[in-house]
């Protein structure tokens, strides 16, 4: 969303927010994961190949401390340490002098900086132009949601015999990107059935070591609109973690039904639930009101409930929106927000001082919605810290935490806080002298660990 404070800013993104368009380029060049059209001769290179399920990882550099002036944070203390990674865990944080194992492989990190692997929480990967011919979306002007259904209903045919492929391409670049976990939501419609799933599921499997993903079941035609709620049942049966929804009052045209049909399989399933909401009328507040409340009569589903966008809560007063993000925050509802810029300002920070976990996703890279993705994580903590004024060393190093399901190096007080010994070993290898310049400054994510494996670029050999 664009600052009236910072008139500049909209430049500035629309070169952060260039596209990517076919095969991630992983290694380690520098600045932003290169793409391109399956003709022109560029492709994925193959990472280095690091399997030891017992290595050590030296000249990490990890943070120690904030640095102040007074009370006012002003730089980030950091050091170089060993990583003793076994079994998918941090074993063990060594002294940059310490006596290591002896027999165990080594590699060498040369200085750069660690950071937590990041976590993309909101991606359609079942259905994305990535890795194909550039294709721009047709025109947005005076078309609705449904004129935007009717063209998925001839659109997804075209994208489901290289739906699998283009999945894993798409995971590649995630992870090139810094990225090893991800919630994905998945069309659940007429046209599609279950093939959708079952081609994306193939895609994850195929990623199992490497990638980690939840699916969310999405009824993008519309819950009631489509009469799929069979299909969705299904779905849940074929190991899906979460039941989707779509805008109960302006597709569905009944609100109270729309969501009473999402809720009850869920509550039938065990699942949890994650809905696109993108309403802002009074519907749309209407229907996080009703959200809340079906939680607090179900206490099955507390903390088991995310609301994608959520854009309504731009429309409250302040008031307002203090009282309803009490109400989420006590449920543990979750907001997932893909920092958008716009006209509207997401009310993200006043959420998570009430308690609301906030967390963010790509939502798509290229596709018939948009063609601005870059599949980077990191670039949503970066325009956080733009819109919210997060510019100085602390609150930049703070708007991290969007990125990585709320981890960070150092807690509140400069304290570390990651990583520690037993942890996953989960993370991301940057030239960056800590987190707050990794996050103005975008640096290319030059190595990817997920579980001790690494997924994406290279590391030294000692």
């Amino acid at each position: 969303m664009e600052n009236p404070q910072q008139p500049g800013r909209r430049a500035f993104l629309s070169q952060t927010g260039k596209l990517t368009t076919a095969c991630a380029v992983i290694g380690l060049t520098g600045g932003m994961a290169q793409a391109a059209s399956p003709g022109d001769g560029q492709c994925a290179p193959t990472p280095m190949t690091l399997t030891d399920r017992h290595y050590c990882l030296s000249e990490v550099r990890l943070e120690d401390g904030f640095e102040y002036d007074g009370e006012t944070v002003i730089g980030t203390r950091t050091a170089l340490y060993t990583l003793e990674i076994k079994d998918g865990k941090i074993a063990a944080i060594h002294a940059a002098n310490a006596a290591l194992p002896a027999g165990v492989p080594r590699y060498q990190a040369q200085g750069q900086l660690l950071l937590p692997a990041f976590r993309d929480m909101h991606i359609h990967l079942d259905k994305t132009f990535y890795s194909g011919p550039w294709q721009a979306p047709r025109p947005r002007q005076g078309k609705t949601i449904m004129d935007m259904i009717a063209l998925e209903q001839t659109l997804i045919p075209t994208l489901l015999p290289t739906s699998q492929q283009r999945a894993e391409n798409l995971i590649a670049l995630l992870q090139s990107k810094g990225s090893t976990v991800a919630r994905s939501h998945c069309n659940i419609d007429p046209v599609s059935g279950l093939k959708s799933l079952e081609h994306l599921q193939r895609a994850l499997e195929n990623h199992r070591a490497d990638f980690s993903c939840e699916i969310v079941a999405f009824p993008q035609h519309g819950l009631l609109h489509s009469r799929v709620d069979a299909l969705m049942r299904e779905a849940m049966q074929m190991g899906v973690q979460y039941v989707g929804g779509l805008d109960p009052t302006n597709v569905d045209g009944a609100m109270e039904k729309s969501l009473d049909a999402m809720f009850q399989i869920a509550l039938d399933t065990g699942k949890g639930v994650d809905i696109h909401l993108h309403e802002t009328s009074p519907a749309g507040v209407a229907a996080i009101n009703y959200m809340i409340a079906t939680v607090e009569k179900n206490p099955a589903l507390r903390g088991k409930v995310t609301i994608s966008h959520a854009f309504a809560l731009t429309t409250l007063t302040p008031g307002e929106l203090a009282e309803t993000a009490t109400r989420l925050a006590a449920q543990q509802i979750t907001i997932a927000s893909t920092v958008p810029i716009g006209g509207l300002m997401m009310p993200l920070p006043q959420l998570s001082e009430k308690g609301v976990f906030v967390m963010t996703g790509t939502d798509s890279v290229i596709d018939h919605w948009s063609p601005f993705g870059t599949g980077d994580i990191l670039e949503k903590a970066n325009l956080y810290a733009q819109l919210y004024r997060g510019s100085d060393e602390y609150h930049l190093s703070r708007a991290m935490a969007i990125s990585t399901g709320g981890v960070l190096p150092l807690d509140d007080k400069g304290q570390r806080a990651w990583p520690k010994a037993g942890d996953a070993a989960e993370f991301v290898l940057v030239n960056a002298s800590c987190s707050a310049e990794a996050v103005a400054r975008l640096p290319a994510r030059n190595a990817t660990f997920h579980q001790g494996r690494l997924v994406a670029g290279q590391v030294s050999k000692a």
